[in-house]
């Protein structure tokens, strides 16, 4: 199955290099596929589009980790990798009432995969840096503002659409084989998180 892994900058770090293919460890962790939920949710949506709202589900999340971890480097990563079937399984609740549901693309690595080739990487621009350091601010103010219940409606969405619009650099193969996807596959991803 192919996976797309929501990372940080630094855990390329781990990645060894062979004369066949750049390998990484894939530990049990949240990630992303074509799910038959996501095919559900989206039956006007081409095999192309799908791996795409995938990614970019993976890239949201990569954020969600930029954001829990103040060292790392502003700027999202994805990792491509195919697993076997039986290293993935469906979500575990955590039991938290505050986590959010999960996406339809979402799946859990239940599995070490040990030395697995990787597809291929997607990393923001360094650009996207600024954007990034936005969009966590824009976050702790929307976090501050629940708590005293005085929520800003520009606090989120400004830095989100400039972050959102931004364009992943392609490192290991050009968009895993795949071509460019058309402009409004945001509208589409953000509809495979119903």
């Amino acid at each position: 199955m192919r996976i797309y892994v929501p990372a940080t900058l630094d855990e390329l770090d781990a990645v060894t290099h062979t004369s066949a293919a750049a390998r990484w460890t894939v530990a049990p962790r949240r990630v992303h596929a074509v799910t038959k939920d996501l095919e559900a949710g989206l039956p006007d949506e081409d095999a192309e589009g799908l791996e795409y709202i995938a990614a970019l589900n993976a890239a949201d999340d990569s954020l969600a980790l930029i954001a829990g971890r103040p060292d790392a480097a502003h700027q999202r990563v994805v990792i491509t990798v195919e697993v076997p079937d039986t290293a993935v399984g469906p979500v575990r609740g955590s039991g938290d009432p505050d986590d959010d549901e999960a996406v339809a693309s979402e799946i859990e690595v239940v599995s070490t995969v040990e030395n697995v080739a990787i597809v291929c990487v997607h990393v923001d621009e360094l650009e996207a840096a600024a954007d990034i350091a936005d969009v966590l601010a824009a976050a702790d103010e929307e976090s501050d503002a629940e708590a005293t219940a005085d929520i800003g409606a520009e606090s989120e969405t400004a830095p989100r659409r400039r972050t959102s619009r931004r364009r992943c650099a392609w490192r290991a193969g050009r968009a895993c084989g795949r071509g460019s996807r058309r402009p409004g596959a945001r509208a589409a991803a953000r509809a495979g998180r119903a």
